[in-house]
């Protein structure tokens, strides 16, 4: 095919089709197409997904009714182009759909560019922002870990306004997880994953946390508070034996993620504290307030670097082609990719 989108079913995300898309479409004025070169695919996109009608992540590539372009986090180029500001051969970094293509209404501003679209004026601005990208070396490491990391770093940044002994983190195998645990271990704070067994031993040899427990052993666990909980997976029933569990040591109980798409639900009723939703735009518009944009990027990405460089066991996988990224979708949302793996997906084939 030509041009290509992966569509996802709305009402179960292990359902897609790939469908064909028009790349000699008319150009309105402003518009731009880029071809998407390359991105990261993660457990993170599966929440977008599940969270999609919650949050807006079904608005930003529309799609036919029922189906949704999920989006993606990488690198794409103008390739044809009626937008003064959006020259062919612009490279940018950002959100994208997994396609080959997209139509952007792109406008130039001092740090990049702007998303303008009428369809994505309501949408959390730091999706809406892309920044100019020549090729790099670690490129793919960007895709990978700037979207998650950046969370896990925002997460933490929250959680240090805390004064917290212990931090319990369900989806432990996830890397937004992973970050977090990272984050808060370099600050003295033990830190517990929650995972599958399947994922038990493995976590374990990456010495990012202190413990590692199944999700049936959480009866058993020994907290020394004050805790908080960060609930990555979106099951209530393991919210539930968390904060039955922790008790009284529990001082916060956050929700980041989705996970375990398939089993989420509302809040649970536990004891304990109120789970709040994270949602990591809102904490980036307050330290940018706070801090403004240069020192925001300048923190982070100094945790970025680290990370990467004291984490060695973490390897990438590439993958061509829309065939290609419709198998490893299929694994990622039945949640069979290993935590130390990182996926990137370049949806050209040659």
């Amino acid at each position: 095919m030509n041009g290509w989108d992966l569509l996802v079913d709305q009402g179960d995300l292990r359902k897609t089709t790939l469908a064909p898309s028009d790349v000699e479409v008319p150009l309105a004025e402003g518009e731009a197409l880029l071809e998407v070169e390359s991105f990261a695919l993660t457990a993170n996109n599966v929440t977008y997904g599940a969270a999609g009608d919650q949050l807006g992540y079904w608005k930003f590539f529309p799609a036919p009714e029922g189906l949704g372009r999920i989006p993606v986090w990488g690198f794409a180029r103008v390739v044809r182009s009626n937008a003064a500001d959006a020259p062919v051969g612009l490279r940018l970094f950002g959100y994208w759909p997994m396609s080959s293509h997209t139509v952007a209404r792109l406008q130039k501003r001092p740090a990049g560019y702007v998303e303008v679209s009428a369809h994505r004026a309501e949408l959390p601005p730091t999706y809406n922002a892309y920044q100019v990208a020549e090729p790099a070396a670690d490129d793919d490491w960007r895709s990978l870990l700037r979207p998650l990391l950046m969370t896990s770093f925002l997460l933490d940044d929250q959680l240090s306004d805390l004064t917290l002994k212990t931090l319990v983190l369900s989806s432990a195998s996830s890397k937004t997880a992973m970050g977090l645990a990272w984050l808060a271990r370099r600050r003295g704070v033990k830190v517990i994953g929650l995972t599958s067994p399947a994922h038990r031993d493995l976590l374990k040899t990456t010495g990012l946390y202190d413990e590692v427990v199944t999700y049936d052993a959480i009866r058993g666990l020994k907290v020394e508070g004050p805790a908080a909980y960060v609930d990555f997976a979106g099951r209530s029933s393991v919210s539930r034996d968390v904060h039955e569990t922790l008790g009284a040591a529990l001082q916060a109980s956050l929700i980041v993620g989705v996970t375990h798409w398939e089993a989420r639900g509302g809040p649970p009723q536990t004891v304990g504290p109120t789970p709040a939703f994270f949602f990591a735009p809102d904490r980036i518009r307050q330290r940018m307030k706070d801090w403004g944009g240069a020192e925001l990027d300048t923190r982070f990405q100094a945790a970025l670097t680290a990370f990467i460089a004291g984490n060695p066991w973490m390897k990438l996988k590439r993958h061509a082609g829309p065939q290609a990224l419709q198998a490893l979708y299929d694994q990622v949302v039945a949640g069979k990719v290993s935590p130390d793996e990182g996926h990137i997906v370049r949806p050209a084939t040659a």
